[in-house]
């Protein structure tokens, strides 16, 4: 197919994702993936896609884009977040809502800054190899999406649809709340015994806040100082999404969709993974409340 939907400007990190690349960790290979799953889920219900289908992942300022093929259905998932139609017929699109566009129209995708990031469905997806399973973009290694890389100015998506079918659009009438009191669960991790007890009490009573330098790997996160009890390095294991790892700062980094495969400090928790979506659409700056729950 030719056309598709052509980047005008491409916000801050724009990528294409799906649900990962399951199977290769073991070969040293990320998983990747939405850092919000559910709501790219829900976003590709709202098109007829599968639940798993590629989507734009949209991280804190969304891009410009124009329509190149004769028209697309589309849904936007995201709390806070808005596509605003450009020119003559000025006209927004809330999320949690299909709608159809046509050729030349030129929209924008925006967020308020109450979530990180935001999806976007497109029915039939896009027409893109799949690298090792997945059309996940792992922009570290060059690996799936859009030339392994995120979108940039004049880039052009190709679609495997070139006009939308015929429908009435659907919305998700009361979508769930996102708040920021909400706490995100754990476990203790394999290596909570590396820490002090006052290091584990205050690591659930304290609250954390994301710092600038996180991204798609992980969350660095400033707090109460975790303390080690015999030093910091341990032998090198696996490393799952939600692993919450403290390197030799005390400050711990929670691990996200692009984590590394093994890792060599301690790990004081484990995000449970119904709490890694409201975990993902978290933004540098704002608080995290862990709740620790028991394994039954």
């Amino acid at each position: 197919m030719t056309g598709g939907l052509k980047i005008s400007a491409p916000g801050v990190h724009t990528t294409v994702q799906d649900f990962g690349r399951i199977g290769f960790q073991d070969m040293g290979v990320p998983v990747s993936g939405a850092l919000d799953p559910e709501s790219l889920r829900l976003a590709n219900v709202l098109v007829g896609n599968s639940r798993t289908m590629a989507g734009l992942e949209i991280l804190y300022q969304g891009p410009t884009m124009e329509v190149t093929v004769d028209s697309l259905h589309i849904a936007l998932g995201g709390f806070g977040a808005s596509i605003d139609v450009l020119g003559s017929e000025p006209a927004r699109i809330v999320p949690w809502q299909s709608a159809v566009l046509k050729r030349g129209q030129i929209f924008r995708i925006s967020l308020d800054g109450t979530a990180a990031s935001c999806y976007l469905a497109i029915a039939g997806g896009f027409d893109l190899d799949p690298c090792l399973g997945s059309l996940s973009t792992y922009t570290r290694a060059g690996l799936g999406g859009f030339q392994g890389r995120a979108l940039i100015a004049g880039d052009e998506l190709p679609l495997v649809l070139s006009s939308a079918s015929d429908g009435n659009d659907i919305r998700i009438p009361k979508p769930e709340e996102f708040s920021l009191r909400r706490s995100i669960r754990i476990t203790w991790g394999m290596q909570s015994d590396c820490f002090t007890g006052e290091s584990l009490n205050r690591f659930v009573t304290e609250p954390f806040l994301i710092l600038p330098e996180s991204d798609r790997m992980g969350y660095r996160i400033a707090g109460p100082k975790i303390e080690h009890q015999n030093g910091h390095d341990i032998v090198s294991d696996g490393i799952v999404t939600g692993a919450i790892q403290v390197p030799g700062t005390g400050n711990p980094i929670v691990l996200l969709a692009d984590h590394q495969t093994t890792g060599g400090y301690p790990k004081i928790a484990t995000v449970i993974s119904t709490d890694l979506p409201p975990l993902g659409r978290r933004r540098p700056g704002q608080e995290i409340h862990f709740e620790l729950i028991e394994v039954e």
